[in-house]
């Protein structure tokens, strides 16, 4: 399919005022009233490869977006749409496209954006599978990587202002849970010309706004926090219509279209999104208060608290800080080791933001990929643990952790 092959259904309507109702209210309604059909209060799961119609001319129509419509479903689909209608309006951009996994909306958008002799900026403890893209496959096909240390804001400014064509954030980052200044360095990006992208998937709608705050581009690893029951994979993106639409025709060619069970699944975790993150939140905060005052604990990484660097920045581009924390422990990695099996109220996988709490050391996680010493390039100590609190008791959570750090 050419470039111009309609981009169906993903685009906010011409005129669309901004949100008035709550996030909470948006998180069940949006996106599903053009979807529900005979009388039918939730969207429908559509499988099917292809879409047909009466003649030549309503085909036409479609394919060239004079009305609106499916062709086939690698392209788009009824209840991909829903979904993706109802996270750009979480997120209040003008468009949204989907993807099979959280890496295949990051993979599709910087291939989507970048040419050979471009050149991306970014931070050096970002998700070990996206680092991996900049390390391993970016220079491969020409694109210049320049990594910045992820809370030296001058040095991301300078090497930004040396020029970029993306310049791409991930806030806070996974699983340092370091902070970087949306606004700020959008600013600095905006200045030479670059897109702003920023990774969402730790903060979610509810906690942070990066298209408010100046990005370009947001993206999700659904599988996360916008499922929240580890029970499916997932990735959408959000922002202008004409970058969408490039990253969108991308996907198309590329393939990495997202299932209609999948968008069904999503559609319905998302409706409890809210409710799930307010619980989170506070968990996260109260248990990493506790973490603090534990004396095996060499260091807790929570942009709630007031001791995390980047707490002053948190506190000004988030609504709320997460249900994400890491700690290290006295001992290392053999600490680890001896902590993690001990855990009763957490699975111990490479996962996070579902119901349940899970735990795990970056090196089976998210830097699997990584060697302790490129680990310890970006910052992430063998003897962390990424901790994802989930909508448990808080008391029994800490009970558990209490527990289990006594063999450190």
């Amino acid at each position: 399919m050419s470039e111009n092959t309609r981009y169906e259904g993903h685009v906010a309507p011409s005129g669309e005022q901004p949100r008035s109702l709550s996030l909470d209210t948006q998180a069940v309604w949006a996106g599903e009233e053009e979807s529900l059909v005979q009388g039918a209060t939730q969207v429908p799961v559509v499988y099917s490869a292809a879409y047909g119609y009466p003649d030549v001319d309503a085909w036409l129509d479609v394919a060239h977006g004079r009305t609106p419509g499916h062709i086939y479903s690698r392209d788009s689909n009824p209840t991909v749409h829903a979904f993706e209608e109802k996270i750009r309006q979480l997120e209040e951009a003008d468009a949204a496209t989907s993807f099979a996994t959280g890496m295949a909306a990051v993979s599709c958008v910087l291939f989507g954006l970048l040419s050979p002799g471009d050149r991306v900026v970014s931070v050096k403890d970002s998700y070990g599978g996206t680092n991996r893209i900049f390390l391993d496959f970016l220079p491969r096909f020409g694109i210049g990587v320049e990594l910045c240390d992820t809370t030296d804001h001058e040095q991301i400014e300078a090497a930004v202002s040396r020029g970029c064509s993306v310049l791409y954030l991930e806030t806070p980052t996974n699983p340092t849970l370091k902070v970087v200044d949306i606004a700020r360095l959008a600013a600095a990006g905006h200045a030479v010309g670059a897109t702003v992208v920023v990774d969402n998937t730790f903060a979610t709608p509810v906690n942070q706004s990066p298209l408010a705050l100046g990005a370009d581009i947001v993206l999700h690893s659904a599988t996360k926090y916008l499922g929240g029951h580890a029970d499916v994979l997932g990735g959408v993106v959000c922002g202008p219509a004409d970058l969408v639409q490039k990253i969108h025709h991308y996907r198309q060619i590329v393939g990495s279209s997202l299932d209609p069970m999948v968008a069904y699944l999503l559609i319905r975790s998302v409706k409890t999104l809210a409710l799930r993150i307010g619980r989170q939140n506070e968990s996260a905060l109260r248990i990493a208060r506790w973490l603090e005052e534990q004396p095996v604990v060499s260091v807790v990484s929570y942009p709630g608290l007031p001791s995390h660097p980047g707490h002053e920045i948190a506190v000004r581009q988030m609504r709320g800080y997460g249900g994400m924390l890491s700690f290290g422990l006295e001992g290392g990695f053999e600490a680890v080791k001896r902590v993690l099996p001990r855990l009763k109220l957490a699975h111990r996988a490479a996962n996070l933001g579902a119901v349940e709490t899970v735990a795990g050391p970056p090196a089976t996680t998210s830097h699997v990929e990584c060697t302790p010493e490129e680990r310890a390039a970006m910052g992430i100590p063998e003897g962390l643990i990424r901790y994802s609190v989930g909508i448990e008791d808080t008391d029994d959570l800490i009970a558990d952790l209490e527990q289990a750090l006594a063999v450190a």
